[in-house]
């Protein structure tokens, strides 16, 4: 099949099945005679998989080391397990500063109570202050900004550009 209609089986951008191709995380397709890429259902499979440790909001190094043991599958998967438990700790992780995030917007909420001309609004002006304040100063106040916080739903983050 071409490009387009794995992209469409899978509900992937053509452009995230190059990038998985030249992050080596999909073998590259063969060629047809008019240079067309040609997948098998060993590629739909295969990106099944990548889409769904995605979902999970696994690393792309993560999800290579996953794929290195699924196609080994007589190998040991203590690393595997090592992998998932050290997953488990980010996402753990990311659960307190989304925690931490939810009680900061709360008290930010809390400064203006009514709708109100800009210039009188709470929150414009606790943001305006924030901003102003020395980097050091807010450093133990805001939690860092959660990676794959405000993704499509179902689409993880991911740095690449228009990649999913």
């Amino acid at each position: 099949m071409k490009i387009g209609e794995i992209a469409k089986l899978a509900r992937t951008q053509a452009e995230t099945i190059r990038y998985y191709e030249r992050e080596g995380l999909l073998p590259e397709a063969t060629r047809s005679d008019a240079n067309y890429r040609v997948y098998e259902a060993s590629h739909v499979s295969r990106l099944a998989f990548i889409r769904h440790c995605r979902s999970l909001d696994m690393t792309l190094a993560e999800i290579r080391t996953l794929l290195r043991f699924r196609d080994a599958p007589g190998d040991n998967c203590g690393e595997v397990n090592l992998l998932l438990e050290a997953h488990i700790g980010h996402v753990a992780a990311r659960i307190r500063e989304l925690r931490g995030l939810e009680k900061e917007l709360k008290l930010l909420r809390e400064q203006c109570t009514s709708a109100q001309a800009g210039p009188a609004c709470g929150i414009l002006g606790e943001l305006d202050k924030a901003a102003k304040a020395p980097r050091a100063a807010r450093a133990g106040l805001a939690p860092a900004h959660v990676r794959g916080s405000h993704g499509r739903m179902g689409a993880p983050a991911t740095s690449q550009p228009g990649v999913t």
